[in-house]
């Protein structure tokens, strides 16, 4: 274990010393783009062909001789886009378990692509009062009638700092985060029932142990160092009689969604997972699994018992799925959706999204942010959300009840594989009503996981808790939020590895350090913040 917890150390101090030192720089990036007359012309009439630079995700789940920035689907958004605009697209790829940490160097350097995005809104108001990024209001009113028809004043809203839209938020088509699954098969095998409280979850992952369903690698819960595996179960222990005030004061926002770090019940959590790690019911080597490779890994070759993830994950959409790998590795292996994690008041608490997904920026130092709306403003259009997240009716989906259902093969998978990565100002379809929403993101999966990606995603819905709003990004917040992460997730690892008698001690110290480096400054403005509020 002292292993683990130095190279936990040193990635994670390592990572800080990389965002301190970006941001540092940033300030340099605004005056280099203003030099450069930070591309706010209108490019229309234009004689020469210009670049228009895109970051993108790279997830490493390119089909063969694709990669992320040449594959079908940028293949059609030039011809469709660029060429018939005299503009060339050229794709930044962006490691999606490392994009805070790349944005900033590519931020601080001056080298960003003219679009880059974020989920963290504390991120973008940082660029943004460091003078980093292009004021977007005038050119979405020159060039943007479809980003303002699709998005609506509400959710545009969610981009505007100190009254200036620096940012334009995707649309988000559904709220629910996180889901559960279990190896139904190995309940069936050693007749258990499906858990449906934290307390039967336990019982279960003791079963699992002790009997080995799946061999002598046997690991009864996977677990990772990321916000999917720790929050559906820490949101369980959070106690429900707080009031208004103390939601408000108490909450530590950093990344895109709150986080309980000092609200009642959070000690109890980690507590909790203290004993399960002690008890060798989980994933003994979380902490080095911030990308969830290690836990698909296991999941596919049959040795994970039960797991929390990005709600529906399991199922993918187009073929290449956690659930399909599984069954081919271990036959008749059968993953069923559950929502089983309870509070004190036996309903399934857990985080939920807010309307508006990623921050999608154009960068001061951009000369092209005149294109950039314009690529965003063609991919607002009805038939372009439809063909870069479906495809082509009768070859890549079928009409299903009015709703697009995916059809499994590999002139699917090719052109689509990324596709939620590519059409970025829409997290998934929106079609006017959440019940369509919800049988549109079943019906990609592949049919034979249907019926079990719409209970998952159901249950991602269930109890959830929203975002607490805030009239406007906090200053402590914004300062402090990637080392606040990177210091919680270290206090996790040692509190959750710490031998039981030394929990208290271990998880008090990394609290009182926790709330030294940051968190008693964001308690503070908050706690300030909630009293102007009322007055």
């Amino acid at each position: 274990m002292k292993q683990v917890k130095k190279k936990t150390l040193k990635r994670n101090t390592a990572s800080v010393v990389a965002a301190v030192t970006a941001i540092g720089l940033l300030a340099g990036c605004a005056s280099k783009g203003e030099q450069a007359g930070a591309g706010t012309g209108d490019s229309g009439g234009q004689k020469s062909q210009v670049t228009l630079k895109v970051e993108v995700f790279d997830r490493g789940n390119s089909p063969a001789g694709m990669t992320v920035t040449n594959n079908l689907m940028t293949k059609w958004v030039q011809q469709n886009f660029g060429d018939k605009n005299n503009i060339k697209l050229e794709y930044v790829p962006v490691p999606r378990a490392q994009e805070t940490d790349k944005l900033n160097v590519l931020m601080a350097s001056g080298d960003a692509p003219d679009i880059v995005f974020t989920y963290d809104s504390n991120l973008v108001y940082k660029y943004a009062q460091q003078g980093g990024l292009t004021d977007l209001g005038k050119l979405i009113d020159q060039y943007g009638p479809n980003l303002k028809s699709f998005l609506g004043d509400s959710i545009l809203a969610y981009g505007k700092f100190d009254n200036v839209q620096y940012a334009i938020p995707a649309k988000r088509a559904y709220l629910g985060k996180y889901s559960s699954m279990i190896r139904q098969d190995w309940l069936d095998k050693l007749g258990l029932p499906v858990p449906k409280t934290t307390e039967e979850v336990y019982n279960t992952l003791k079963a699992f142990k002790e009997k080995k369903p799946g061999g002598d690698q046997t690991i009864p819960l996977g677990f990772g160092l990321f916000e999917a595996s720790y929050e559906p179960i820490i949101y369980s222990f959070i106690k429900s009689n707080m009031t208004d005030e103390e939601k408000f004061t108490l909450t530590q926002r950093f990344g895109s969604s709150d986080q309980p770090v000092t609200w009642p019940g959070h000690k109890d959590a980690v507590r909790f997972l203290n004993k399960l790690y002690n008890e060798g019911l989980m994933s003994p080597d979380f902490a080095l699994d911030k990308d969830k490779k290690k836990l698909w890994q296991d999941v596919m070759t049959g040795k994970v018992g039960m797991y929390a993830e990005d709600a529906g994950n399991s199922y993918g959409a187009t073929g290449d799925t956690v659930y399909l790998n599984l069954q081919k590795n271990i036959p008749g292996a059968k993953l069923a959706p559950i929502d089983p994690y309870t509070n004190d008041q036996g309903k399934h608490a857990k985080p939920s999204y807010v309307p508006a997904g990623m921050l999608i920026m154009v960068p001061k130092s951009s000369q092209h942010a005149a294109e950039a709306v314009k690529y965003l403003n063609w991919m607002a259009q009805k038939d372009v959300l439809t063909y870069m997240l479906y495809g082509t009716e009768g070859t890549n989906y079928n009409l299903v009840d009015g709703v697009p259902a995916l059809i499994s093969n590999d002139s699917t998978k090719q052109p689509l594989y990324n596709a939620g990565d590519m059409e970025i100002i829409s997290n998934g379809m929106d079609f006017g009503d959440m019940n369509k929403n919800l049988s549109a993101m079943a019906l990609a999966a592949p049919e034979q996981y249907r019926k079990d990606d719409a209970i998952a995603l159901k249950n991602g819905l269930t109890d959830g808790i929203p975002q607490i709003p805030l009239p406007h990004p906090m200053q402590s917040e914004t300062k402090y939020t990637k080392t606040l992460k990177d210091k919680y997730q270290e206090s996790l690892v040692k509190s959750i590895i710490a031998k039981p008698a030394d929990f208290d001690n271990t998880y008090d110290g990394m609290l009182k350090d926790y709330m030294a480096n940051g968190g008693e400054e964001i308690a503070k403005e908050r706690a300030e913040l909630y009293k102007q509020m009322k007055k």
